[in-house]
């Protein structure tokens, strides 16, 4: 489904804005531009996770790629530099795509040269091969690797801490630039290796700069290897040390692992197959369970990302399995009655700044024991935890969290950001949205409602009129204050007297959850239509009117100019899950309705090949064009466009 042909790869804005995606499925990844030019600090050939899923650094930049052909060099390369791109390798790619790895063709003098890269699960590792079909010529390849040895999130600078040497036996050679982090192994089929140990200077990179981040890095490059293109040139860049041969034997079983994704997923269309692929690449590992890496390039597991996207990345596509460690795996992260926010890249505590994390881990199970009827493994090990979750919010636990007299559910502070718009900016919290948010108290009321199912079941009746009646109290309370006639749909967020009546995409959630808190038909329906008419695009729900005096159009700009754009307008793709579960409910599942949801999700099939190769990113511009940005590659998103779209027949 992805596949570029020369009018795309010759092309350098068309080609250097398309990025690839590998995962190796313990938090480790290999990406870069489809032009090979890397433009985030984020790019490289092999960004080690060395605490699995965390503690990330990016080890090898890139290789320098030269074919020599009848000793005539050509560089295969292509860089950013100050005022210059050099080499402009690019401007031989014939052809790239996804098969189901990147693969790459260029074609000199005639000749095709075939590059493709892949990751082995569950290792930090990359392979890298080229390969040439007998042409008669004598051709020869050089691959200068480019070290970084950085944490992932900051940039290398020439300095005299790293160390120069590598050690080279047959067929490996191995680099330990500081005594800190593990070494790197190159196992190879060269023919020879030459000392080259010299620094590259001034990579420039075009999004960072963008982003108003630090933009410049300095690349050490200590060693070419040369190989005679007679036979496929084999290099596996790894924390440990690799044997050359397995290449063929790694790249077998990726693919075979790939194959059986989709057809365990009973994907047959090419969108669904593409998405069960992309879904794969978040699911990762955290000590003995799982758990979900909330986007690529920068972000780490988050708990609320996690349970929003559990259903569409392990559920649709029938991995019920996986879904059942990630949630036995949050249970042991449990404290005062909440799940933990995020696991930052630095140490191993949890932080717990969220009010809807915990929430969404009832929706979450729900949906996990629907697909299997697996209430035998909640009883056992999730249900007392849940019942003392909802014990410690009745009481109050941190950030204010607290259920008060009238059922709704109140959280936080101007000083701290709980829900999902959670831009922050130092002090400045952008949308604090204290008080009783609009989808809190939609999830708490579902929560509610699940836990007195799953109390029935269990034979718990007391808890289970108990859980009943706060239901009640909570729908009956929320639907006598959370109705704005003049605007005709919900409240964002109530505090006191103070009544916000921003129109966001918040209120959906009233009417998509399975249990709906918003228990009038006709204002059911009306939610529907206002966000239909100001938030709906292509590619997902706005985060704010454009009606609204706040509304920003554009996310773009240094951090203070992104945040302050985070969750004020733009748009955010795993929002549209909530959009077609509620226009669905109001609608009714028919044919009419399905024609629409289909049209309503045409969007992402293109947008496929438009940023990150395979995979939806994670927030666009507001206004059209709608410009993908934030992450190239974002596990919600992927989830919710799966899971609602595996709903829909096929057009």
């Amino acid at each position: 489904m992805i596949n570029f042909d020369s009018d795309i790869c010759t092309n350098f804005e068309a080609v250097t804005t398309r990025e690839w995606l590998e995962t190796n499925g313990i938090g480790g990844f290999a990406s870069s531009t489809v032009s090979g030019a890397n433009t985030r600090r984020y790019h490289g050939l092999l960004t080690a996770a060395t605490r699995p899923p965390l503690g990330r650094v990016t080890m090898l930049s890139k290789f320098e790629e030269t074919i020599t052909i009848n000793d005539k060099p050509y560089e295969l390369s292509t860089n950013q530099f100050p005022n210059a791109v050099y080499p402009e390798g690019y401007k031989y790619l014939k052809n790239f795509r996804l098969a189901p790895f990147p693969i790459w063709t260029f074609e000199i003098e005639g000749i095709e040269i075939k590059k493709s890269v892949f990751m082995v699960h569950g290792s930090n590792a990359t392979v890298v091969k080229f390969r040439i079909q007998d042409s008669g010529f004598r051709i020869q390849l050089e691959l200068k690797p480019l070290l970084s040895f950085s944490d992932y999130h900051h940039l290398q600078h020439e300095n005299s801490d790293f160390d120069l040497h590598y050690e080279a036996s047959e067929n490996l050679v191995s680099v330990k630039p500081y005594s800190e982090m593990p070494p790197l192994y190159f196992a190879h089929n060269a023919s020879s290796i030459e000392n080259t140990n010299v620094w590259y200077r001034n990579f420039e990179y075009a999004i960072e700069k963008e982003r108003g981040f630090d933009f410049s890095e300095d690349l050490f490059q200590p060693f070419a290897l040369k190989f005679d293109l007679s036979e496929t040139a084999i290099v596996i860049a790894s924390t440990e040390k690799q044997n050359y041969t397995d290449a063929e034997t790694f790249e077998k079983k990726e693919i075979e692992r790939r194959e059986m994704l989709i057809k365990d997923a009973n994907a047959e269309d090419d969108f669904t197959k593409q998405l069960v692929l992309a879904a794969d690449q978040f699911v990762v590992s955290r000590g003995a369970g799982k758990t979900i890496i909330a986007g690529y390039p920068w972000f780490s597991d988050w708990g609320r990302d996690t349970m929003i996207a559990l259903n569409g990345l392990t559920l649709a596509t029938n991995r019920a399995e996986i879904a059942k460690q990630i949630l036995l795996e949050f249970s042991q992260h449990i404290s005062e009655g909440m799940l933990p926010n995020r696991f930052p890249d630095a140490g191993d505590s949890a932080e717990y700044n969220t009010v809807d994390a915990t929430l969404w881990y009832f929706e979450a199970i729900r949906a996990y024991v629907e697909k299997t009827e697996d209430y035998k493994f909640v009883r056992k090990n999730l249900y007392e935890k849940l019942v003392d979750i909802i014990v410690r919010h009745l009481r109050g636990t941190r950030y204010q969290i607290r259920v008060g007299t009238d059922g709704l559910l109140y959280a936080g502070d101007a000083s701290v950001q709980l829900t999902w718009m959670d831009a922050k900016i130092g002090d400045l919290v952008v949308t604090p949205r204290t008080g009783k948010a609009v989808e809190i108290q939609a999830l708490w009321y579902n929560a509610l409602c699940i836990m007195a199912d799953f109390a029935g079941t269990f034979g718990d009746w007391k808890d289970e009129k108990k859980y009943l009646e706060l239901a009640q109290q909570a729908r009956t309370s929320f639907n006598k204050i959370f109705w704005n006639d003049a605007e005709e749909c919900l409240f964002d967020v109530i505090d006191g007297e103070n009544k916000d009546d921003s129109v966001r995409p918040n209120q959906i959630f009233a009417v998509s959850l399975p249990h709906a808190i918003l228990d009038d038909a006709d204002k059911a329906r009306r939610v529907v239509e206002k966000v239909e008419a100001e938030l709906l695009t292509p590619f997902g729900l706005r985060s704010l009117s454009p009606k609204d005096k706040n509304y920003r159009p554009v996310y773009i700009g240094n951090p203070f100019e992104r945040d302050t754009a985070y969750h004020q307008g733009t748009v955010w793709a795993w929002l549209i899950g909530a959009f077609v579960d509620a226009y669905r409910r109001v609608h009714g599942k028919n044919e009419t309705t399905e024609i629409r949801v289909n049209e309503i999700l045409g969007g992402f099939k293109n947008h496929l090949s438009e940023a990150g190769c395979g995979q939806i990113s994670e927030i666009f511009d507001a206004d059209a064009t709608h410009n993908p940005r934030g992450c190239v590659a974002q596990a919600w998103s992927v989830a919710e466009v799966l899971r609602v779209y595996k709903g829909t027949p096929s057009s």
